[in-house]
This record gives structure tokens, C-alpha cells and sequence, in this order.
């Protein structure tokens, strides 16, 4: 066997190596649904703030804990707990991805990530500049 096909065999083989690596970071989106099937295990989940119930959040008694309630695309809620300071704008964030697992009955949150509103989507003259700036 030539040298550059050991060379060709070994770079292969650290190339496989990484992809099995990081395939593990590969993260999927799951529904409440199923991330309560998946107890225990680190899930991402997209969910809006549940409006119609209270925030439990006090800077002064506790600024690390946060409750409040999540609802996913299917209508499935649960409470989630979050062990950090409350993120600024919440309430107007149009979704919502947390990272965590479930313990039970609730989801145990170890990272909130928001997705802003559109700055498009209660002004149908932006949009129409847009759509025409695009065309």
C-alpha cells in the first residue's frame, strides 16, 4: 500500500471521528409531550409564556428563581422553573426555547433563549417596503 493511501485511510478515519463526535450536539426541538416521555434527559423545547398565568418572580426575595407557565405549539403546558435572574422582555418575546430537562411534573430550565417579534408584523408599510426593497 502506497503511503498516500495510508495518509487518505487515516484522514478518513479522524474525519468519522469528529462527525461521531459532535453528532451527539445535534440538537433537536421537542414537544412537551415528548420531553415528558424523556425524563431526566436534556431537551430543547419551543413554547410562548402562558399570558393567562401568574409569573412567579421576586428580585428582592429571590432574584435566582423563575416560574411561569410554557405552552407549545399543540396546546400542551407545563410550569417551568428557572434558577437564574428573569430575562428583560419576556412577556413581549413571541417564543420562547428553553433548554433543560423535565423532573417530574415541571420542566427544570437551565437556559432561556427568546425570539424577538418581528419589527414587521404590526406595520404592514414596513413589510410592503420589504417586500418591494426585495423584488
Amino acid at each position: 500500500m502506497k503511503t498516500t493511501h495510508i495518509i487518505i485511510l487515516v484522514l478518513i478515519a479522524v474525519a468519522i471521528a469528529i462527525i461521531v463526535q459532535y453528532s451527539g450536539d445535534l440538537t433537536t426541538y421537542e414537544t412537551i409531550a415528548s420531553a415528558r416521555e424523556k425524563q431526566g434527559k436534556f431537551v430543547n423545547l419551543i413554547a410562548k409564556l402562558d399570558q393567562t398565568k401568574a409569573v412567579e418572580y421576586d428580585p428582592v426575595k429571590n432574584p435566582n428563581y423563575l416560574s411561569f407557565t410554557a405552552v407549545d405549539t399543540l396546546g400542551n403546558a407545563v410550569k417551568v422553573v428557572y434558577r437564574n435572574n428573569k430575562p428583560t422582555d419576556m412577556e413581549k418575546s413571541e417564543r420562547i426555547v428553553l433548554k433543560g430537562r423535565m423532573q417530574g411534573d415541571y420542566f427544570e430550565c437551565k437556559d432561556i433563549l427568546l425570539k424577538c417579534p418581528s419589527k414587521y408584523k404590526d406595520d404592514p408599510k414596513s413589510m410592503q417596503r420589504l417586500q418591494t426593497s426585495t423584488n
